[in-house]
């Protein structure tokens, strides 16, 4: 049976999906991601929060010699909105602040990036005009400020962007807005001993997206087809809304709850050979006020604010997609 825990707080990434490594080759036109029937995850140690996520992995080499593999960590697609992401750098090679260790010594992994339009790779064309792939940066407008009428128009036959006008107070301004999804996994190679297991760490800050106020709880939510496949997606148990619709004024269809979501890619971990050994998940609200749901089994809370999953033999059938309501006082006058 999966629940929904009516007590924490997350929020979904607003391109979420954080993920699991997996090992992989450089194929022809690009990162490929491949099984493994060699290389066993005997445990993955995952800690989520709305600041950081952690993962400890413990890899096994199964044979009698030492094997040399390409392994890749692909992180959550950047698309292009009007409301900001929330993403944690403006380093256009590393969104996520993310870094990697292995046996505890720093590792230098390779970014393979992509921009695609409507499943169209469009990088090659963006690099040609020093357009960074960045979608959601300010400096990747700029770039595109810079570019000239024919190079601009170029972008717009394509559909690559789309003319952004408006007057925010200084004069009616023209900009180009892009429509690309920005696609990014790391990667390196990686030896994997024979007779001892191999300690790979991930550690970055998850691009947690946020809203005013909330329609989780509410009729309206309830009974939009968008708002009931939330509330499944989330596992949301009656507990976790009743929380929610407690907080709203009476006729109102906004609580005066922010939210943050949170999503991990979970299903790459079957990449390896057979389950994965010993598998924990820890769930950090960040405030014993916060509300949390999320779908797992044989949740067992241990804070205020953790929440656990402990699973032995685990082959992973969904990632993981986490919803925290946050408290917001100055909603609630």
């Amino acid at each position: 049976m999966r629940r929904g825990l009516g007590a924490a707080a997350l929020l979904l990434a607003a391109t979420p999906a954080l993920a699991n490594d997996s090992t992989a080759e450089l194929a022809a036109g690009g990162l490929v991601l491949t099984r493994s029937a060699q290389i066993r995850m005997a445990s993955e140690d995952l800690f989520v929060s709305a600041t950081e996520v952690r993962v400890r992995y413990h890899f096994r080499n199964l044979t009698d010699h030492p094997i040399t593999a390409r392994v890749a960590f692909p992180m959550p697609d950047v698309i292009s909105t009007e409301e900001p992401l929330g993403v944690p750098t403006e380093n256009p090679e590393n969104l996520l602040d993310f870094a990697t260790l292995a046996d505890g010594v720093p590792v230098r992994a390779q970014a393979e990036q992509k921009a695609v339009v409507e499943g169209v790779d469009r990088t090659a064309l963006l690099r040609g005009l020093g357009v960074p792939l960045a979608p959601h940066l300010g400096l990747t407008r700029d770039a595109m400020d810079r570019l000239t009428p024919a190079q601009q128009k170029q972008l717009l036959d394509l559909g690559v962007v789309r003319p952004d006008e408006y007057d925010a107070g200084k004069g009616w301004e023209r900009h180009l807005a892009p429509l690309w999804t920005l696609k990014t996994a790391y990667h390196w190679e990686q030896t994997f001993p024979a007779g001892r297991d191999l300690v790979v760490d991930h550690r970055y800050k998850p691009a947690t997206g946020g809203s005013v106020g909330t329609l989780v709880g509410s009729a309206r939510y309830a009974a939009d087809a968008e708002g009931r496949a939330e509330i499944a997606k989330y596992c949301m148990d009656r507990g976790f809304l009743a929380a929610a619709t407690r907080t709203r004024k009476p006729g109102q269809d906004f609580a005066p709850l922010s939210e943050q979501r949170i999503a991990y890619v979970l299903k790459t971990g079957a990449n390896w050979a057979g389950p994965i050994g010993d598998f924990s998940l820890t769930v950090d609200k960040g405030a014993a006020a916060n509300l949390v749901s999320f779908c797992a089994e044989g949740v067992r809370k241990f804070g205020p604010t953790l929440f656990q999953v402990k699973k032995t033999n685990f082959t992973p059938a969904r990632d993981l997609d986490i919803l925290i309501l946050v408290p917001n006082p100055e909603l609630a006058n």
